[in-house]
């Protein structure tokens, strides 16, 4: 199967979405490339920020609170601290409910101590998933939501390119699940994937780090035998 993304502003989300794990995706040989679960737990001591202001998102207001959200939260520049090194990347503006999205879960810490849980050869990287119960309280209070896809903004699938995995849920309007990302390392880049997933940003240094992660030993299954951790996401200048 293909990853599978939406078309902006669909009514009645609520009824699509039981969980916000993401759908496996295929290179164009059907090889699976994704999953959304981790065999063994890593151990987090993140302190969670409070969360009192925030609502509890919702396919029912999630988009309005990111349409929100985004007016008030103009930084589009991350970094990702890994055992490897250091990833950075450029979020597009255009794109900005997932821009926004990835914002608000960095300032929500949510992607500390997540790990690169999916990784295939000369292909793709996907992290911000985990099975430790820390992260799934974090998903429980940040809420269950997915995002519609945002593909008609001139940008592609290469080298490099940041874009977000499928829900597990099978739905007519492709939505995409928000807690997880993936960055094509494919020499040439992917762009078959154009039109079925959201890009909405690239690395701008790290590459070599991407390179690392993606070279790292895995099973059948595309799982890292050692669990690559993401120590820290935080907003840059």
């Amino acid at each position: 199967m293909r990853f599978q993304l939406v078309i902006p502003m669909i009514i009645g989300f609520g009824l699509l979405l039981l969980s916000c794990e993401d759908k496996q995706t295929s290179k164009k040989t059907n090889t699976t490339v994704v999953k959304d679960s981790i065999k063994s737990k890593p151990k987090v001591e993140t302190k969670e920020t409070t969360t009192s202001e925030f609502p509890l998102l919702t396919d029912n207001n999630a988009m309005e609170f990111f349409l929100e959200y985004e007016k008030e939260n103009q930084e589009d520049k991350v970094r990702i601290t890994t055992d490897f090194g250091i990833i950075e990347i450029q979020l597009y503006d255009k794109t900005k409910f997932h821009r926004a999205n990835f914002v608000y879960l960095t300032k929500r810490q949510y992607f500390n101590g997540t790990l690169f849980y999916r990784v295939v050869k000369d292909f793709v990287i996907q992290g911000g998933s985990s099975d430790d119960y820390n992260i799934a309280e974090r998903r429980q209070k940040i809420g269950h939501y997915l995002l519609p896809p945002d593909t008609k903004r001139g940008y592609t699938h290469k080298r490099g390119a940041v874009s977000m995995p499928s829900s597990e849920i099978e739905n007519a309007y492709k939505l995409a699940s928000p807690f997880q990302f993936f960055i094509i390392q494919r020499n040439g880049g992917a762009d078959y994937l154009d039109g079925d997933y959201t890009v909405f940003g690239e690395v701008t240094k790290g590459m070599d780090v991407v390179d690392k992660i993606n070279a790292v030993k895995t099973d059948d299954g595309d799982w890292p035998l050692s669990n690559v951790y993401i120590r820290k996401v935080e907003l840059i200048e």
